[in-house]
């Protein structure tokens, strides 16, 4: 047992060696493929554009629920009228990022996974290679810079249909004052706080894309390979994100 454990270990630290070592080489030739656009506007089209529905149904939907929370328990204490500020700020440093980057993880993680991992089994990969094409630059480092930046721009628009949903709730359906609704969010909101979320959305991205296309590029070139690859993408987004929220939130509060 103890050997396994140690087999065990030893295979987490040279897998995690190996993906901070690819890691590093997706940062080292990104700025020759940021000279070309194409490659990466396609890319964050399909990572972004194409999670617009699903991230702003679920922010709503969010937005509502933080907006009935934050009313029934706010009500307990006479200040239902800090509903706007308190949902405001749960979307802005908590919800919008992690919720987010879980939904990104499910969605776009995984179908840069099995994309990239559907080419290392066709033999794709290999053939860029016989063809004296990098396939890290031409595959990886779009489909990575397109994550990344795809992440903070979904991050925006689910915190801001969120912040719809909590209005929606708040205002026409128990009866909050839309002006104080508003210019409460406005005071109870400081620019800290939206740089906050945009820097956890930032971080998220990163992580989030690199372990989609480490997964789908390092993927055993067989279709259950592939399927774990998409399965691991998935979950080792989740555990990732929520150590890095619990990481960066001790941070800012320290």
């Amino acid at each position: 047992m103890i050997r396994d454990l140690a087999e065990t270990f030893g295979g987490f630290v040279r897998t995690f060696g190996a993906s901070q070592l690819f890691f590093a080489r997706l940062l080292a030739e990104s700025p020759r493929v940021l000279l070309r656009p194409s490659l990466v506007s396609k890319q964050v089209y399909n990572a972004g554009a194409l999670s617009l529905v699903l991230i702003m149904v679920c922010g709503f939907f969010v937005g509502a629920v933080i907006g009935l929370q934050s009313y029934s328990n706010l009500a307990r204490f006479g200040a239902e009228d800090q509903g706007g500020p308190f949902s405001a700020l749960a979307l802005m440093k908590e919800l919008g990022p992690v919720s987010t980057a879980l939904l990104f993880a499910g969605r776009a993680g995984t179908a840069l996974a099995a994309e990239i991992g559907l080419m290392r089994v066709t033999d794709q990969l290999s053939a860029m290679e016989m063809m004296a094409i990098d396939p890290v630059v031409r595959v990886a480092v779009p489909r990575f810079l397109g994550g990344a930046f795809s992440l903070p721009l979904l991050v925006a628009i689910f915190t801001s249909v969120g912040i719809l949903g909590a209005y929606v709730v708040g205002v026409p359906l128990m009866g909050l004052d839309s002006g104080a609704f508003w210019s409460e969010m406005k005071l109870g909101v400081a620019l800290a706080d939206v740089w906050d979320g945009f820097f956890k959305s930032f971080v998220f991205g990163i992580a989030t894309s690199l372990i989609a296309v480490w997964e789908g590029y390092n993927c055993q070139p067989t279709a259950e390979g592939v399927g774990r690859a998409t399965t691991r993408t998935v979950v080792i987004s989740a555990v990732v994100v929520l150590i890095f929220d619990f990481m960066l939130t001790t941070i800012e509060i320290t």
